[in-house]
């Protein structure tokens, strides 16, 4: 009789341990749980703190203005895109992000909230701490590339990352610039056209000019087609139509505008251009396979 006890409790409590905390979903609950409090707890952190310490607006807006003055900023503080037939020119995600960096109390990022079946959903917010303004974008990123030869899709971690940050980018700039004054970033803007029509400090124009033919050879565009959209030699460049590049720069070199979307490329292209389309032909051979062996 004695033994059977033994076993009795034995079996009793293996099946009580089948239910205990260390159980792997149950822990994994736990730890959630926690995570959700410890995020609570830092949001209610930043409000309080936000409270007791409120902004200084003269302090930030002038902070901003002289952040606009620094070059670095200044060239990649805009980007251009074409829509309708317009070019249309707007403040760049680093602008932004200098921006609400300045104005303080603003809590924004970019958060996937669910993945599956080839795409990501994902949400982009900006919210100011002081005032309990909160923007959200909520948005969906299909793990798809685009290349001249067709579509294929992201298996790689890293490329689906980079394509959900990038898309993830324009959605956040919209919430911050949409949570701060409106004429706080008409001003950055016009500080940072003073800024690239002056230059950085101790190089000539010629200088720049040199420098932005070279850069633009590299993303495939020849000066022969940086001319043609001018409508006169380069060396002839004002102020407005280099500010106008570098945004037409930027909107290339980030993937928000094609090349043949702002210039006239036509036959002639850089050595520079061969390649950079040999490259992208010989991106799009390797990725094929992936539409065709599904």
């Amino acid at each position: 009789m004695e033994q059977e006890i033994r076993e009795v409790q034995s079996v009793n409590t293996d099946s009580v341990n089948e239910f205990q905390p260390n159980n792997g979903l149950a822990t994994a609950s736990g730890n959630l749980a926690v995570e959700q409090s410890r995020s609570a707890q830092e949001v209610m952190g930043a409000i309080i703190s936000a409270k007791r310490f409120p902004r200084d607006t003269f302090t930030a807006f002038n902070n901003i203005l002289k952040d606009c003055e620094r070059y670095g900023l200044a060239e990649k503080a805009k980007y251009s895109y074409p829509r309708g037939g317009q070019q249309v020119t707007g403040v760049s995600i680093r602008l932004a992000e200098a921006i609400a960096q300045r104005w303080g109390n603003i809590d924004c990022g970019i958060r996937e909230i669910e993945r599956k079946d080839g795409k990501s959903i994902m949400q982009a917010y900006a919210w100011d701490l002081e005032t309990n303004y909160r923007v959200t974008r909520n948005f969906t990123v299909e793990h798809i590339r685009d290349t001249r030869k067709g579509s294929y899709r992201l298996t790689d971690q890293r490329d689906i990352y980079e394509r959900t940050a990038n898309d993830g980018a324009r959605r956040m700039r919209a919430c911050i610039l949409e949570i701060i004054p409106g004429d706080v970033v008409e001003a950055a803007d016009k500080k940072v056209n003073e800024t690239l029509a002056r230059g950085p400090k101790g190089v000539s124009k010629e200088d720049r000019l040199r420098t932005m033919v070279v850069q633009f050879d590299k993303v495939g565009v020849p000066k022969d087609a940086i001319e043609k959209r001018l409508g006169h030699s380069i060396k002839n460049i004002v102020d407005e139509e280099i500010v106008d590049l570098i945004g037409v720069y930027n909107a290339i070199k980030d993937n928000v505008g094609k090349r043949d979307q702002f210039f006239d490329l036509g036959e002639a292209q850089t050595e520079s251009a061969k390649k950079l389309t040999d490259k992208l032909k010989n991106e799009s051979k390797d990725k094929e396979p992936d539409i065709f062996n599904k």
